[in-house]
């Protein structure tokens, strides 16, 4: 499979986003107060391994899987009950700036953090789409976006569950 300069840019850029998001979501996951957001932190570090490691196989110029597995557990760490529409939009904070009554703050800024770097991730997959010759590879970080857009999904559903994110 033959990538062109731009394309190889572009996914370049996608691996060291890829990176970042792995180590955020490590750190975070060692650094988190509630045990729920520890595993929601980890099932993620684990799931950007796999779309660094996709990106990885496209840019050493191999065909990329459909994506099988890769969602897979996509979700776990958040209950039913926390999942929500997902329809909401838009950030908040309580009216003292802070996360709500009794909520860690420190659990609070990692998931604003994280949820500010899955909405931008997001993004970037957009314009590396739309650069992408072949639809395998656009088939596959398809797949990859729509799983950050879902990871920022678990993230917003865990923040407005414990009062730290509430849509206006």
């Amino acid at each position: 499979m033959q990538l062109s300069n731009k394309e190889k840019m572009l996914l370049q850029d996608q691996k060291s986003h890829e990176e970042m998001c792995i180590q955020k979501y490590k750190k975070y996951a060692n650094e988190a107060q509630d045990p729920q957001l520890k595993q929601l932190f980890n099932t993620y570090a684990g799931q950007e391994q796999q779309h660094y490691n996709t990106v990885n196989q496209i840019l050493s110029g191999q065909m990329p899987s459909t994506g099988q597995g890769q969602g897979q557990g996509m979700g776990q760490g958040i209950s039913q009950a926390q999942a929500g529409s997902g329809a909401n939009t838009g950030y908040a904070m309580n009216a003292s700036g802070t996360a709500g009554a009794g909520q860690n703050s420190a659990d609070s800024l990692m998931c604003q953090d994280m949820l500010a770097t899955e909405k931008y991730i997001s993004g970037t997959y957009d314009t590396s789409i739309f650069e992408c010759s072949q639809a395998a590879v656009r088939q596959a970080l398809n797949h990859i976006q729509k799983e950050e857009q879902q990871h920022g999904e678990g993230l917003f559903n865990y923040m407005q569950s414990h009062g730290m994110y509430s849509a206006q």
